[in-house]
C-alpha cells in the first residue's frame, strides 16, 4: 500500500484532474463578482454597482454571469467525491446553480440594464430559494464532507478542517445577513446605497472559493 509520503510521486492523471477541477471551482467563486463588476465598467461604461450579483444578469455581462453559473453547475455535477453522499451534495449544488442562472432575480436597479429584457416577470422566490439552497449545500459540503478523514489527521489536515468549517459558517452567516437586508425595510433603506447584498454575496462566494482552493491543495497542502 502506498504511504502518504509518496502521495506527490504517485498522483494519477485522474487525481490531478480532480485537484484542478476543485481549484477552478474555487477561482470562479472568488472572482465572479470582480469579473462582473469590472466587465460592466469596461464594456458597459457603467459605474454603478448593482444591488446584488444576480442583477448583473441584466447588464452587458449577462452572458458571462450565466456562463460562469453553468460552469459551476457542470463542474459540481461532474465532480466525483469519496462516496455517494459527496456526489449527491455536489450534484444538488450544481442543480441549484442552474436555478440561479435560469430563474433570474427581478430587476430593481435599471441604471446599467438594457442588454437583456424578459417577456415575463421573474418569480423572486425561485431565484432566492435556489441561491439559498446553493450556499447551504456548499456550506454542508465544506463543514461535513471536506472535513472527513480516513485515518489520523496530519497537522495540515487539522488546519484545513478549521478553514473548511470557518468558510461554511461564513457562508451561512452571509445568507442570514442577506435575508435580514431583504426582509427588514428599515435596514434595507438605511444601507441600500452601499449595496450590502452585493458585498455579502461576494463574501459568501469568496468563502466558497477558499474552501475549494484548500480542497484542491492550492493552500495548506501536505506536500
Amino acid at each position: 500500500m502506498a504511504t502518504s509520503t509518496k502521495h506527490s510521486k504517485d498522483q494519477t492523471p485522474q487525481l490531478i484532474s480532480y485537484m484542478t477541477l476543485r481549484r477552478l471551482i474555487g477561482y470562479l467563486g472568488i472572482f465572479l463578482p470582480a469579473v462582473l463588476l469590472v466587465g460592466t465598467l469596461i464594456f458597459g461604461h457603467c459605474h454603478q454597482i448593482q444591488d446584488s450579483v444576480s442583477e448583473y444578469y441584466y447588464t452587458v455581462m449577462s452572458d458571462i454571469f450565466v456562463g460562469i453559473l453553468c460552469a459551476y453547475s457542470i463542474f459540481l455535477i461532474t465532480y466525483k467525491g469519496y462516496d455517494t453522499l459527496d456526489n449527491i451534495a455536489s450534484n444538488l449544488a450544481g442543480i441549484f446553480a442552474l436555478g440561479i442562472a435560469f430563474f433570474p432575480t427581478p430587476l430593481k436597479n435599471d441604471s446599467c440594464a438594457g442588454m437583456r429584457s424578459l417577456d415575463y416577470t421573474p418569480i423572486s422566490s425561485l431565484h432566492f430559494t435556489s441561491a439559498t439552497l446553493f450556499f447551504l449545500t456548499l456550506s454542508y459540503i465544506s463543514y461535513f464532507l471536506f472535513t472527513k478523514t480516513s485515518g489520523k489527521m496530519s497537522k495540515q489536515k487539522v488546519k484545513r478542517n478549521r478553514v473548511y468549517k470557518i468558510c461554511a459558517v461564513i457562508m451561512v452567516i452571509s445568507m442570514v445577513v442577506i435575508l435580514l437586508f431583504k426582509t427588514i425595510d428599515d435596514i434595507n433603506h438605511s444601507l441600500k446605497e452601499y449595496h450590502p447584498v452585493f458585498w455579502m454575496e461576494w463574501v459568501a462566494l469568496s468563502a466558497f472559493g477558499v474552501s475549494w482552493l484548500v480542497k484542491g491543495e492550492l493552500l495548506l497542502s501536505d506536500n
